[in-house]
């Protein structure tokens, strides 16, 4: 199943849910200045009463992960008698994450900027007054202790304080695991069409982000919600529709992060000076650099002559052991796996860069991790 290039960048928004909620509870009341807005400033043409009912409404939206911080600006467009469609959508993408910046916070304050320059460039003035602002981080500020990740989002609200675009009192926070698998799950069914009805089923869905990974799937046994762990499960209401869901995310488990773990280091504690890593999973007598969240480590293989497939099979085991929860339904089930899950893919060269490729029961799509 393909899905359209526009609908490709949208599915890494994380809170399409506050928008189309917030869109429909605006509509009523801002209709009137909105349509003059269409007709003044937006489309300075003659239209019809069809194409003038056709409004538009922005909304900004940054994605704070461990590998990068991105801008998606979003454009709702508002039919009288129907729910919110997306117009478009600008995407910009800056690294590092907001995580590499913990020790020195100001520093962000730069790339914020320009990011928040997208949004200028895309959304008319007028508008900008009335245009929701938010920003989300995930497993990279998870991963911190609490006050170095504080003091990061306090750099944030000050740059989005001084910004023309208005942000609600928790419109900067820090995204709970759960959360983020949950709003993957229903952009992705949204897009696919399987939330208006009964006609399409929905699909899983797998994300590979640098410092977490998630999974989300609507069980369909009821011995998956009776014996999942208790806050694996949650419901919620949408669209008059009582949903329930099996949802994770495994904090630490993100490529990066696992990646550093398999190295033998730990995630916001770089070794010494003059120290090295040392790893059965690397080739033997191997020396080289590898960076992550700005700090530089000096890697290297063991010794010639140590069993090595043995060694890194048991190193990530150990990384791993209890700490992965199975779902035996996810077999027969349609999954979508998304970001490094596509960047690997395309590495590998099992799919293109530019179209989705159903592979025996998953679907990649494109990272805007990388």
């Amino acid at each position: 199943m393909k899905i359209p290039k526009l609908a490709i960048v949208f599915l890494l928004a994380v809170c399409l849910v506050v928008y189309l909620t917030y869109v429909k509870r605006r509509f009523e009341n801002r209709k009137p200045l909105i349509e003059e807005l269409y007709r003044t400033e937006l489309h300075k043409r003659p239209t019809s009463l069809e194409v003038v009912r056709e409004i538009f409404h922005y909304g900004i939206m940054f994605d704070a992960g461990s590998t990068g911080t991105r801008i998606h600006v979003f454009q709702f467009q508002l039919e009288a008698n129907g729910a919110p469609k997306l117009g478009l959508e600008k995407f910009k993408a800056l690294k590092p994450g907001l995580s590499a910046y913990a020790d020195d916070p100001e520093k962000c304050k730069s790339g914020l900027l320009e990011l928040l320059e997208v949004a200028k460039e895309t959304i008319p003035p007028a508008l900008w007054s009335s245009t929701p602002l938010a920003l989300r981080a995930t497993a990279g500020l998870r991963l911190l202790p609490g006050e170095k990740a504080t003091h990061l989002l306090n750099k944030v609200k000050e740059v989005f304080d001084a910004s023309s675009f208005p942000q609600r009192p928790d419109s900067v926070s820090i995204m709970d695991g759960t959360d983020e698998g949950v709003s993957a799950w229903i952009t992705v069914n949204f897009l696919l069409g399987g939330l208006q009805g009964s006609e399409v089923p929905t699909v899983g869905m797998l994300d590979l982000g640098g410092g977490s990974t998630q999974i989300t799937f609507s069980p369909q046994d009821e011995k998956t919600i009776q014996t999942s762990p208790i806050d694996y499960v949650t419901s919620f209401q949408m669209f008059n529709t009582s949903r329930t869901l099996y949802s994770h995310s495994y904090l630490g488990l993100g490529l990066m992060s696992a990646r550093l773990a398999v190295l033998g280091g730990v995630e916001g504690q770089p070794v010494g000076g003059g120290q090295e890593l040392v790893s059965p999973c690397l080739a033997p007598d191997y020396t080289g650099e590898w960076e992550h969240a700005e700090v530089t480590y000096t890697l290297k293989g063991q010794k010639a002559g140590e069993p090595i497939y043995e060694s890194c099979l048991s190193k990530v085991e150990k990384m791993i052991y209890k700490r992965v929860q199975k779902a035996e339904e996810v077999k027969d089930m349609e999954f979508y796996a998304f970001s490094y899950y596509y960047d690997r893919a395309v590495d590998l060269g099992l799919v293109g860069t530019h179209c989705t490729v159903n592979l025996r029961t998953v679907d990649f799509i494109p990272s805007l991790h990388s």
